[in-house]
């Protein structure tokens, strides 16, 4: 850059006359940054009245960043409280249905079904075993049941076919015996 350009970069950033803007460089040996200092030390230049040159655009776009990265225990136990209601929701609007020869005994949410499974576990899966052996059949059913659910009865039929052919098994050893 020559010495004529450095005279018209310094005099539009200092908004300084052209002779000020040039006495500034010939006092410092054209370097800009040190006419810039000279200028304001000698008070025809004001410095900046903080010492951030970051523009506020680009310090609300940190700001907003950092808040959107940074959530607060109080945020997470919200979403985890929503996540829990919606889950309950789910729970009330399906059910686990218990049926034997194809006649529906009873109907209970599965809401219902994981607290008595929480608080009765040594209960309630003895007697879901036991009520296999009597030819009750399980499955849920509901609006929210999906093809992935319907793997759930799939296995629960299964499990009944499974319970079907012990018992088979040990009548027809029973009566082998008696025979």
């Amino acid at each position: 850059m020559d010495q004529f350009e450095k005279v018209e970069k310094l005099r539009e950033h200092a908004n300084v006359t052209y002779e000020e803007a040039k006495a500034a460089l010939e006092n410092c040996d054209w370097n800009i940054l040190d006419a810039m200092i000279y200028l304001e030390q000698s008070g025809k230049v004001h410095g900046p009245e903080h010492s951030s040159y970051t523009t506020q655009t680009e310090r609300v776009k940190i700001e907003v960043e950092d808040k959107e990265c940074k959530s607060t225990f109080s945020d997470n136990m919200k979403r985890f409280g929503n996540w829990c209601l919606k889950m309950i929701e789910k729970g009330n609007n399906n059910s686990f249905c218990v049926e034997k020869e194809d006649r529906e005994i009873f109907r209970v949410p599965i809401t219902l079904l994981v607290v008595f499974l929480i608080f009765a576990f040594w209960v309630i899966v003895p007697l879901l075993v036991i009520g296999l052996f009597f030819n009750m059949r399980y499955q849920f059913a509901g609006p929210d049941i999906r093809s992935v659910d319907i793997d759930i009865n799939k296995a629960m039929d299964s499990a009944a076919e499974a319970a079907e052919n012990i018992k088979n098994e040990f009548n027809n050893a029973a009566s082998k015996e008696e025979n």
